[in-house]
């Protein structure tokens, strides 16, 4: 019985740490950018865009490089809206119609209705304005 126990406790320690995360190159990922400040109360929101070849990991289900994502909204919102200290975050997803969901989500939590007003401005940046561009994550 002892022995078992040990045999059951290496097997489950090999697989544990057998199972690796892997970081993989999506041919489609759909992200769309927000951007809000605290001291004022307009916010931005990108069109839903399509980024090919966008990488992320498997186990967390974790988009890769979103800070370099985010740094490109950020450059963009600085450069030509002339808008400094924004927060900007990238919300991302492997399905066209996840994104659609988290993206309609995000807009209901910051536009108003009869019953309930919004102190915010939702702003919309379109494609022609902004693009993400493909961050390059592998180490070739």
């Amino acid at each position: 019985m002892k022995k078992l126990k040990y045999i059951l406790l290496a097997l489950f320690c090999s697989v544990t740490l057998g199972t690796e995360a892997k970081q993989v190159k999506a041919p489609h990922m759909y992200m769309f950018g927000f951007v809000a400040s605290f001291k004022d109360s307009v916010v931005y929101i990108t069109e839903i865009q399509d980024v090919k070849g966008a990488w992320y990991d498997t186990r967390s289900k974790f988009l890769l490089g979103r800070d370099n994502y985010s740094s490109q909204l950020k450059s963009y919102v600085k450069d030509k809206l002339q808008l400094n200290e924004r927060v900007c975050m990238v919300i991302f997803a492997t399905s066209q119609k996840k994104a659609e969901k988290k993206y309609i989500k995000l807009r209901k939590k910051y536009l108003s209705s009869p019953k309930h007003p919004s102190s915010y401005e939702v702003r919309y940046i379109t494609k022609q304005e902004f693009q993400f561009e493909t961050v390059e994550m592998s180490d070739e």
